[in-house]
């Protein structure tokens, strides 16, 4: 017997509540448990299209509003602070790990898409872990934020190439200089369009940004953005990305988040849901032994990236393996780049995802006392030296 529409909605509704209110009080992050729960209702909801829109749109609102957070004149500084840290992530976290999962077998296309999900850590996770264990005000606190901005910035453009490449059309270089071609245009329309038009309506913003019917507006910009990237055969993540630095322009993100922010909230959990409904175990986890090598060498990598990027920022020894050891945990952007894989691969890539979240945790929240293990008690004269 089929339950009606609105039935399935509010009782999904109601479990999603029920599960994140059980891992706030055990201090399990909402990604996961989602996920999980989306594994156990697979059965229920297989192939639900409904389900799969409305986390789209989820998904489309986080990343739109992670790009209301960087005017261009931002974007250009935390590039310059970070971009030694940045860019050594890059090589570790996708160039050795595709290099890693060549070596062992994998086609091209399924080695670039492992390493994809191997790239960025999970920014959700992190702020939370952040928050919650009281290590905002940290030093290395404002390194890790960075750090995770810089991946923000690389990792829509990777799910843009990643998407061109699982296409089925044959990767040749005229489909790649196209495929770039149309993410600089594409950025480029943004940097143009926030430049010249949002920029000089901040009095229009703020005489109609309390009518209710300005969410549409907002939204719909989001929507129309990511969906325009899609037209051009790109990922809607880095389309929503754009929208929102479209938006940045007019300098009224903080009074934005407060109108978008529950439309997110409430499909968001939907996106992590409807993913893990499209996470088959019933073979067992395949490839074991590459999974036990990249989640050893996932950890490695973040470690190398905090304690020598962190190194080049102006933090201490101590500190830096204290950054590195909170940066090994993966989430949405590995959901999202697990998703275009199919079959063995997206149950190895969940698997992943799962295992390097809760591992993450654990070391996070161990991070300063192996860091004090390993050097010694802070010393009162330790400072951090901030760049430039």
């Amino acid at each position: 017997m089929e339950f009606p529409e609105m039935l399935s909605a509010g009782i999904i509704l109601l479990l999603l509540f029920l599960t994140g209110f059980l891992g706030m009080r055990f201090k399990v992050p909402e990604v996961i448990i989602y996920i999980l729960l989306g594994i156990v209702l697979g059965g229920f909801l297989t192939d639900s299209h409904l389900l799969h829109f409305a986390g789209e749109i989820g998904i489309v609102l986080l990343f739109f509003l992670l790009g209301m957070e960087f005017p261009l004149k931002q974007l250009a500084t935390v590039a310059k602070k970070v971009t030694p840290a940045g860019t050594l992530d890059v090589a570790l976290n996708l160039g050795i790990t595709f290099l890693i999962c060549w070596f062992m077998g994998l086609e091209i296309v399924i080695a670039l898409i492992i390493s994809g999900v191997l790239y960025a850590t999970s920014s959700s996770i992190t702020a939370k872990l952040l928050e919650s264990s009281k290590r905002m005000a940290n030093p290395e606190s404002e390194f890790i934020l960075g750090l995770l901005i810089f991946e923000d910035l690389v990792a829509p453009i990777l799910v843009a190439i990643l998407v061109g490449l699982t296409s089925g059309d044959d990767v040749t270089a005229s489909s790649m200089v196209l495929l770039i071609g149309k993410v600089v245009l594409l950025s480029f329309g943004a940097i143009m369009i926030g430049r010249f038009v949002f920029s000089r309506l901040g009095t229009f913003f703020d005489r109609h940004m309390e009518k209710d019917v300005f969410v549409l507006f907002i939204i719909g910009l989001a929507l129309s953005y990511g969906g325009l990237a899609l037209w051009l055969d790109l990922s809607e993540v880095l389309g929503a990305f754009l929208a929102g630095i479209i938006i940045a322009e007019v300098r009224r993100s903080h009074q934005l988040e407060s109108i978008i922010l529950p439309v997110r909230d409430l499909l968001l959990p939907l996106f992590f849901l409807y993913f893990g409904t499209t996470i088959s175990l019933e073979e067992g986890i395949p490839y074991v032994r590459l999974l036990l090598v990249l989640l050893v060498w996932s950890i490695i990598a973040k470690i190398i990236v905090g304690v020598y990027g962190g190194k080049w920022y102006g933090l201490s020894k101590r500190v830096s393996l204290r950054a590195g050891l909170s940066l090994t945990q993966r989430g949405e952007f590995s959901i999202i780049i697990a998703a275009l894989a199919t079959g063995v691969y997206k149950t190895f890539s969940s698997v992943f995802i799962l295992a390097s979240a809760m591992i993450g945790i654990v070391l996070f929240q161990f991070a300063p006392r192996i860091a004090k293990l390993l050097y010694g008690q802070k010393s009162t004269k330790e400072k951090v030296k901030m760049p430039g």
